[in-house]
């Protein structure tokens, strides 16, 4: 063994240098610095390797390139990074500071750990935005079978004019919910648009007898009267609906025009006949029995009820064209008539030729007989004096008014004997 002062050999079993007489020390002085480069070496090969994974695993080589193999001497020992093979592939170890150190390591592994938390967001992300898309597609799915989507298809193909597509959607919707009145508007226009006016009314009138104190419905069919111009049924359809009803569409009942003349009186002279409604309302009638319309006389003034019996019949209507129920009343006039007319000349002989007169006021007309029999408009007319019949004749005379009521009658006994 050589002194490691003075390189002198010393002699097996001596202890201490003969040259320079320092004592001879089997175990090496310890050198801190010794241990932190080994464990900087063994950290170094570890991440090394790790690199040369990376490589065969994408292609790449990360960490510090061209690396070459270094030595030290520590304590007369040579120490080196030397090369290692590792499954076949050559490493090359690098000490010093181009090891990656342990804040470089922990960036990394705090990359991984980022792209591994944005990897699961994002299939976190992918998994709710397909629950969100089957959950769309259901309530769309819902919904087309829902009362509400049947009506809105139905509206889309009535706009089409598919009307038997939209017929059968309007069926469909009227089976989940016969009680709203949607679906049964919708099919009475795919009727009214096919032109069949009856059987577009009939949808709301059988509907209606199965559910008399459904408002909605007798509103829908209030409304389709409006639009098919016969406001006239209004009335008639709510004459008979509950009191409910009545109640709730009471926006839709116009009162009856009232009458200023009793008709149970009958009156012996001309009347004058008024007639009233409710405010914002127009009063129109006829005075011949029909049933008014918008289309008869506006009541704008008094009416005046001549001798005999006149029917008025009167409606009114309201800002929105529903009128009334009709009122109808009849009232009679008779004026007061004279007994018998005046007949000249008296009962009597006469011996020559006589002419027989009949008085006949203003407004009657006058009819007689020569037979015996009672005279009536049958009869003949008189128009001016005739002449008295040879013989005996029993002559009867009547005066009849405007208004066809007939006097009492009027006899006369005549002889007539010419020379």
């Amino acid at each position: 063994m050589r002194c490691r002062y003075c390189g002198y050999e010393i002699p097996d079993g001596e202890m201490y240098c003969r040259k320079c007489g320092r004592e001879l020390r089997i175990v090496p002085d310890y050198n801190p610095l010794d241990d932190m480069l080994t464990e900087q070496i063994k950290v170094s090969i570890n991440n090394e390797e790790d690199e040369y994974d990376d490589f065969y695993d994408t292609g790449t080589v990360k960490g510090p390139k061209n690396r070459k193999p270094s030595g030290r001497q520590t304590n007369g020992r040579k120490v080196s990074s030397g090369r290692r093979p590792t499954n076949g592939r050559r490493q090359t170890v690098r000490s010093g500071q181009n090891t990656p150190s342990d804040r470089e390591r922990r960036r990394r592994q705090a990359e991984k750990k980022r792209a591994s938390k944005r990897r699961k967001r994002r299939q976190v992300l992918a998994v709710m935005l397909l629950f969100l898309i089957l959950i769309i597609v259901a309530v769309f799915f819902i919904y087309r079978s829902s009362y509400n989507g049947l009506v809105s298809r139905g509206n889309k193909a009535l706009a089409a004019k598919e009307y038997p597509e939209a017929e059968e959607l309007f069926n469909k919707a009227i089976n989940k919910k016969p009680q709203k009145a949607e679906a049964y508007t919708g099919l009475s226009k795919v009727y009214s648009g096919e032109d069949n006016i009856e059987k577009a009314k009939a949808v709301f009138l059988t509907a209606i007898d199965s559910q008399p104190d459904n408002s909605d419905l007798y509103e829908a069919c209030i409304l389709f009267y409006l639009d098919t111009e016969q406001p006239e049924e209004i009335p008639y359809l709510l004459e008979d609906a509950g009191d409910t009803v009545r109640k709730d569409l009471n926006g839709y009942i116009v009162k009856e025009p009232e009458f200023s003349l009793d008709e149970e009186k009958t009156y012996d002279d001309v009347q004058t006949l008024t007639l009233t409604a409710e405010k914002g309302t127009t009063i129109y009638y006829t005075d011949d029995g029909t049933d008014p319309s918008t289309k008869s006389t506006v009541f704008e003034d008094n009416i005046q009820i001549s001798e005999g019996s006149t029917t008025i019949t009167a409606i009114a209507v309201n800002e929105k064209g529903i009128p009334s129920l009709p009122a109808k009343k009849e009232f009679t006039v008779e004026l007061p008539i004279v007994d018998a007319p005046a007949v000249s000349p008296s009962t009597g002989q006469y011996d020559e030729a006589t002419k027989i007169e009949i008085k006949v006021p203003d407004g009657y007309e006058a009819y007689y007989t020569t037979d015996k029999s009672d005279p009536t408009t049958a009869s003949k007319k008189y128009t001016g004096p005739i002449d008295m019949p040879e013989g005996t004749t029993i002559f009867k005379a009547i005066l009849v008014n405007s208004k066809g009521r007939t006097s009492g009658i009027t006899t006369r006994n005549y002889e007539l004997v010419l020379e």
